[in-house]
């Protein structure tokens, strides 16, 4: 009796371990797709942040020699930057983040062939190409959103060249995961790229792809540390004796600048809607992109240059400078610029230039209200969020990002209260994001395809 009870046991003890390295096997199959995913983005993202950079520098070299060069480059930037886009791959203008969002809608076998015109190889090559070349035609524009629509075709394609035999991967966590790992890597804020895909994209309770996101985050920011060096987006601006009252005139940045985010937004959706019925042929769109073009240089060249690129120098010298406060039409051309550059049809983000902006407003308002140093460095970070909210009512996402690039835990509640207000205050002018607008726009673009087809 004893021998037959050990041996029972005994095979009970095998087939135990049996389905562990059985449930073992496949885990690990499941998650090397996330990883693989994870390394070619964090790749990818240096290299293009490092050939954005390169453009931008490009922009300002050849205007240093000669400023009346922006009324040659900033028409054939815009031109080309659209071209690229309108003749190759149609679905890789704006910032990418709505056709990301789309992609995770329309998730499912059914439309796969939906999700290829979103997300795929011919959108990482043109994304990249067309922004570039937007940004050294003086487009207001940044590499974070494309990124993220960079990151979701990598991640979409190694989901796609999975043999027959692999265990099945879900597109949609695959596609989301992919975008909160190109989130990371282009800001170096893992946090941020999972509050991104749980806030912004995640429709379904977190628990279904949870350890795959945290992960490919890591794997992702490891990979863009490893090229680049451990970094911080803008580095560590002077925030301490700091006192509580300067609530209030975060309170204030938070309000208007989350005001003019939304009102930005509608501005650029209702331009994007009369370019539909208004400029049907190419010559029309043509001359608009040249209009833009040279509005964009007749500023630079009779006002200031701060109207052109993402403007990270200008978050910076506010930052770190004695240079603080800027002049009251500085957040006008900050936002003028984004409008005309985003709504060209080229490729290219409002990440960047939302903070930029957000930056610039929260400076001009410390300089007429007086404050400190320090206490201007806090009020500029809370205008950064509150900016970035308005444009994408996403104030956990915004406040995590600005936190990680600065490395200002302390400031949790500040930069807390401003996407707060600043979200209530959008409301006022758009219940909706300008990234919702553009996912539901490419929806009904598709369908309409599908439709005409």
């Amino acid at each position: 009796m004893l021998k037959y009870i050990t041996r029972l046991r005994e095979s009970i003890r095998r087939s135990f371990d049996n389905i562990r390295n059985e449930q073992l096997k496949h885990n690990l199959l499941q998650a090397i797709p996330f990883w693989i995913g994870s390394v070619i983005t964090g790749f990818i993202a240096v290299m293009y942040a490092k050939i954005f950079a390169w453009g931008e520098s490009l922009l300002h070299f050849i205007l240093n020699w000669h400023d009346w060069m922006i009324f040659i480059m900033a028409p054939m930037g815009f031109v080309l930057s659209w071209w690229l886009v309108k003749e190759f791959a149609p679905n890789a203008k704006g910032s990418g983040i709505p056709q990301v969002m789309a992609a995770v809608e329309l998730a499912n076998p059914k439309e796969h062939r939906k999700i290829r015109s979103l997300l795929s190889l011919k959108i990482i090559v043109f994304k990249i190409l067309s922004s570039v070349v937007l940004v050294i035609g003086g487009g207001a524009v940044g590499r974070e959103g494309p990124t993220i629509q960079i990151a979701g075709s990598v991640f979409r394609k190694v989901n796609e060249y999975l043999p027959e035999w692999w265990p099945k991967i879900s597109k949609k966590n695959m596609i989301m995961t992919g975008a909160a790992a190109g989130l990371a890597a282009a800001f170096n804020t893992p946090l941020g790229g999972i509050v991104f895909a749980v806030e912004e994209l995640s429709k379904t309770h977190i628990n279904y792809f949870k350890t795959a996101l945290f992960t490919a985050v890591i794997i992702a920011g490891l990979t863009a540390q490893t090229l680049a060096g451990s970094y911080l987006y803008l580095g560590y601006p002077k925030t301490n004796d700091v006192s509580l009252m300067v609530m209030f005139p975060i309170i204030l940045v938070a309000g208007i600048a989350g005001i003019l985010a939304s009102q930005l937004s509608v501005s650029m959706m209702k331009i994007n809607s009369w370019k539909k019925k208004a400029l049907k042929s190419d010559r029309f769109q043509i001359w608009f992109l040249i209009g833009c073009a040279m509005m964009i240089a007749s500023v630079s060249v009779f006002i200031s240059r701060e109207i052109l690129g993402s403007g990270k120098e200008i978050m910076e010298r506010i930052l770190f400078t004695e240079n603080k406060h800027e002049e009251w039409y500085i957040p006008v051309l900050r936002i003028l610029g984004p409008a005309l550059s985003f709504t060209s049809g080229g490729a290219g983000g409002i990440f960047a230039p939302a903070l930029t902006a957000g930056a610039s407003i929260g400076s001009v308002i410390s300089g007429a209200l007086h404050l400190t140093s320090h206490e201007t460095n806090v009020v500029v970070l809370g205008g950064m969020v509150a900016f970035l909210t308005g444009i994408t009512r996403a104030p956990f996402t915004s406040a995590i990002i600005v936190l990680e690039m600065t490395d200002r835990h302390s400031l949790i509640f500040h930069l807390m209260l401003a996407g707060m207000i600043s979200s209530i205050a959008s409301i006022l002018v758009s219940r909706h994001s300008l990234y919702d607008l553009l996912k539901m726009s490419f929806l009904a673009e598709i369908r309409a395809e599908d439709q005409k087809d």
